[in-house]
C-alpha cells in the first residue's frame, strides 16, 4: 500500500503531526459561516451544500464508528456506510461528510428523516431509503494528523486514500465560482454551495473560511410547544419555535402549521406529549390560546421566506426533526458580508 503522506513536500509533512484517536478528532467538526457574499477571489473552491445530515466516521483498531455532529453514535443507524468503510484497504482514518437520501434525483431531508432513529436491519430494509455518504474532508491517515495541511492537500489524499464506490461518493469541488455558480446550483434544486479557501487549515470551530451560500431561508429550530389541532385536522394544529440569544434565553420565533402530512402529525404529537411541561420555554410572550409547552429537546429543520422586523419567521415550513443538532447551541443564523 502506498504511503501517502511520504509523497507530500518536506515543507508540508512539516505540517503534520501524530494524531490523537480519530473518535477525538471526530468530536470537534470544522463548522461553516452563513454568508450573503457572492464574490470570491481566486484561492477558493466550491462545493456543493447537501441537505443531509453531517457525519464523522472513524476507523481505527479494526473498527468503524460514525458519529453526528452532535456526538451520537450512528453506527447502527447506517450498517451499509459501516460496511463500506470496514471494507476499505486502509485501517486507519478519520472522514467528514454528509450522509444524504436521493428522491427523483435530489437530495430529500424528508426522505431521510425516514431513515433516522432506524437501528435494527430489518427496519432499515422495510423502509426501502437508501443512503449515500458524500465525503469532503479528510482529518486523520495512518495515525497521522493531517488537519493542518492545507484543504486542496487534504482532499487529494482524501480521494487517494478511499475507494470510492457505492454508497460513499467523494464530494468533488469546482475551482471557481461566484453568483453564476450559485445561480446555476439553485436551478438544479441544490440547497447551495459551500465555499472553501483552498488553503485553509481544518479548524475545530465554526470559521468564516468556510461559508455557506444558500439559495433560500432555512434553518434549525428549538421545539418549545404546539397548538391544538382544529377542524378536520389530526396531532397538532402548529409547532412554536425559538432560538436561543446570546444570554441563553429562548427567543420566540413564529409557529409553523404547512409541511405536515397526517403520520408525521400523529407521531409528533406522541412524542410532544412525552415532553409536556406546565411552564412557556419562552422568553418572550407568546398569544396562543391553545399552546401547550414542552421542554426544548428536540430541534426541527425549517424553511421560510424571511424575517420579520420583530424577529419572526414569514412563511415557515416544517420539514422534519434533526437529532444531529444539540438544541442548546440552536442560535439565529446571521449572514455575514
Amino acid at each position: 500500500m502506498t504511503g501517502l503522506l511520504d509523497t507530500l513536500p518536506p515543507e508540508l509533512h512539516a505540517r503534520t503531526r501524530e494524531a490523537a484517536p480519530g473518535i477525538e478528532l471526530a468530536a470537534s467538526p470544522m463548522l461553516a459561516t452563513l454568508s450573503d457574499r457572492r464574490d470570491f477571489p481566486h484561492g477558493w473552491i466550491f462545493e456543493r451544500k447537501l441537505d443531509g445530515i453531517r457525519v464523522l466516521a472513524v476507523r481505527e483498531n479494526g473498527k468503524v464508528t460514525l458519529r453526528s455532529r452532535s456526538g451520537r453514535s450512528l453506527d447502527a443507524t447506517y450498517p451499509e456506510i459501516v460496511d463500506a468503510l470496514a471494507a476499505q484497504d486502509r485501517a486507519d482514518f478519520t472522514l467528514d461528510g454528509e450522509i444524504v437520501a436521493y428522491s427523483h434525483g435530489r437530495t430529500d431531508f424528508a426522505r431521510l428523516q425516514q431513515r433516522m432513529g432506524l437501528t435494527r436491519r430489518a427496519d432499515i430494509e422495510a423502509s426501502g431509503v437508501a443512503v449515500t455518504y458524500y465525503v469532503f474532508d479528510l482529518l486523520r491517515l495512518d495515525g497521522v494528523d493531517v488537519r493542518r495541511l492545507p484543504l486542496r492537500t487534504r482532499k487529494s489524499l482524501l480521494r487517494r486514500a478511499i475507494t470510492f464506490t457505492a454508497p460513499l461518493r467523494f464530494c468533488t469541488h469546482r475551482n471557481e465560482g461566484g453568483p453564476e455558480l450559485l445561480a446555476d446550483a439553485c436551478r438544479r434544486g441544490w440547497e447551495g454551495l459551500i465555499a472553501k479557501r483552498a488553503d485553509s487549515a481544518y479548524r475545530t470551530r465554526r470559521s468564516d473560511d468556510w461559508l455557506k451560500l444558500k439559495c433560500s431561508q432555512g434553518q434549525e429550530f428549538v421545539v418549545g410547544g404546539f397548538t391544538e389541532p382544529a377542524g378536520s385536522r389530526v396531532g397538532i394544529g402548529a409547532l412554536l419555535i425559538g432560538h436561543y440569544d446570546d444570554t441563553g434565553r429562548l427567543r420566540y420565533a413564529g409557529k409553523v402549521g404547512t409541511g405536515f402530512d397526517r403520520r408525521t402529525l400523529l407521531s409528533l404529537r406522541e412524542e410532544l406529549d412525552g415532553l409536556r411541561t406546565p411552564r412557556s420555554p419562552f422568553a418572550d410572550r407568546v398569544a396562543e390560546r391553545t399552546a401547550h409547552w414542552v421542554r426544548p429537546h428536540l430541534v426541527a429543520q425549517i424553511a421560510f421566506t424571511e424575517w420579520t422586523r420583530d424577529g419572526m419567521l414569514r412563511h415557515p415550513r416544517y420539514q422534519g426533526l434533526r437529532d444531529d443538532k444539540d438544541p442548546a447551541l440552536i442560535v439565529r443564523e446571521r449572514p455575514e458580508s
